[in-house]
């Protein structure tokens, strides 16, 4: 297993539509998801996508730990998930807006406005299907990753960029 190298917001990797993978089974695609998530925990963050270490793959990792969770029903914690080739259906038109990071946007954070609930299908790395119906935080989670599989960055859905700053800026902002 190794750290990989993550792609930062500029890089072409990150604009491009992701493709999608053949044989999720493969040992590569087993190799390459062990490394993003050791590089994950290394970072550390949420989760990844294989884009944002210079693979345009339609790969993400990602977990929801406890004490992130909002409370909304369908908001659970979550395991590390591998999710390949995912595909994700808003339920409903609501959304609520939640400040987010990114790896490849290192140092700033800004109020994205997510849908609050949503159903995602995929593949593991077994090959067998995962569909889950989410919530709050595990459904924001899943939409950046999957985000990343479309060449999209969090600030390019912010409609106000006047909550886009520096994490320590945002947070001692909100602390007032």
């Amino acid at each position: 297993m190794a750290i990989l190298k993550i792609a930062r917001m500029g890089h072409p990797v990150l604009s491009r539509v992701a493709d999608p993978v053949e044989d999720p089974t493969a040992p590569e695609i087993r190799a390459l998801v062990e490394d993003m998530v050791e590089t994950m925990v290394d970072a550390p963050g949420t989760g990844l996508a294989a884009p944002q270490v210079h693979v345009p793959l339609r790969i993400v990792v990602f977990l929801v730990r406890p004490e992130r969770t909002t409370g909304i029903e369908g908001d659970v914690p979550t395991d590390l998930t591998v999710l390949i080739n995912p595909v994700l259906e808003p339920l409903g038109d609501e959304r609520n807006e939640g400040f987010e990071g990114c790896l490849s946007v290192p140092g700033l954070t800004g109020a994205v406005p997510r849908f609050t609930r949503l159903r995602y299908r995929g593949v593991g790395l077994d090959g067998e299907t995962i569909d889950r119906t989410v919530a709050g935080f595990h459904a924001r989670v899943v939409q950046h990753e999957c985000d990343h599989l479309d060449g999209i960055l969090y600030p390019q859905r912010m409609p106000d960029l006047t909550k886009l700053g520096f994490v320590e800026e945002i947070r001692r902002r909100m602390e007032k």
